[in-house]
């Protein structure tokens, strides 16, 4: 019954002069009732796990003075982007599982994907001022107060998400004015580009290119500057004659590491390349993983792996009131 639907809903659109399209039609991940209710109750966790360790590592980088510093100044921005870009598609993805409500609007879908591409760009451009912000603590220690100042940080932060919303500013628009008429089914679970662009009626290799060139700008741009900042590093790294030093340096930068792999490996594979290669399958494990999981698995990544930010969240957790009034009913105890 439901392939029967979904073969309904896949019928081309009637051709004629009319490509006006109010609206689009979401594929679930699958058509197992009992596959999405396991995949909504899975997503719903990931996401609540996002919001929480998210929105808690900002908290605690903003509460804890010793924290006040450059590194963390970027990582509460790159928790934002995180928190954001996850919020732009885990919400619509829940409720196209567990509804029976595919359809998006026109307006509603291109603001997802203009949202989404602004935020996943100013990650990349956020990883690139955190592995600057690593080459100048390694390699020039002495300098980094004066180099790292708050106005070079903000201005990066600034830039990162300025560059990133002005270039979907660009992109976004022009494919919305693409004419609709070979379809209205989207075959993803969220408002991508390339599953967009096979819709059109038209001719698309100019868009294409255009997309390649912005996007391929933006991933290439910060990926030099991240290799250039850690082959520094590594050169820097090596000439420290104390193993616990090297050992030292090199866990500063492993968590950053991390998470540049994980981010840059399912973006490269996803879009550097024509969307006539669309994989349905294939793409919609990465998409997945890096619009759900990856927002999920920073606030781990970076703190988990770090002894300034779990101290300070032990710091935190012990000035609530609720932990305090415990403690000190603990302390009454043992006195009594």
């Amino acid at each position: 019954m439901i392939n029967q639907k979904r073969g309904e809903m896949l019928k081309p659109l009637a051709a004629g002069n009319d490509t006006r399209m109010t609206n689009f039609i979401l594929l679930s991940l699958t058509d197992s009732p009992r596959a999405q209710l396991v995949l909504s109750m899975v997503f719903l966790l990931i996401y609540m796990f996002s919001v929480v360790g998210n929105l808690g590592l900002i908290l605690i980088i903003q509460k804890d003075s010793q924290l006040h510093s450059p590194m963390y100044f970027f990582l509460s921005g790159l928790s934002f982007a995180d928190l954001s870009y996850s919020t732009a598609i885990t919400p619509k993805t829940l409720e196209n599982l567990l509804t029976s409500r595919k359809t998006v609007s026109f307006i509603g879908c291109f603001a997802q994907m203009y949202f989404f591409i602004s935020l996943a760009g100013t990650e990349c451009f956020l990883l690139s001022a955190m592995a600057y912000d690593r080459y100048v603590a390694i390699c020039n220690p002495l300098l980094y107060s004066s180099v790292m100042s708050s106005k070079l940080c903000m201005w990066l932060m600034v830039g990162s998400y300025g560059v990133a919303f002005t270039n979907s500013l660009i992109t976004v628009p022009f494919i919305a004015r693409l004419p609709f008429c070979n379809s209205n089914v989207i075959h993803h679970f969220f408002c991508d580009i390339s599953p967009i662009l096979v819709l059109s009626c038209t001719d698309t290799r100019s868009m294409e290119i255009m997309i390649f060139i912005l996007a391929g700008s933006t991933l290439v741009m910060s990926l030099i500057m991240i290799t250039v900042s850690y082959m520094a590093i590594i050169s820097a790294i090596l000439k420290i004659n104390s193993t616990v030093g090297r050992k030292k340096a090199f866990s500063t930068c492993a968590s950053h590491l991390t998470g540049v792999t994980i981010f840059y490996g399912t973006l490269i594979f996803t879009y550097l390349k024509p969307s006539k290669s669309y994989s349905l399958g294939k793409d919609q494990v990465a998409s997945v993983f890096y619009t759900i999981v990856v927002p999920m698995l920073n606030p781990l990544i970076y703190s988990l792996r770090n002894k300034e930010v779990k101290n300070a969240m032990s710091r935190v957790i012990h000035l609530c009131p609720i932990v305090m009034w415990l403690e000190a009913e603990r302390q009454a105890e043992v006195t009594c």
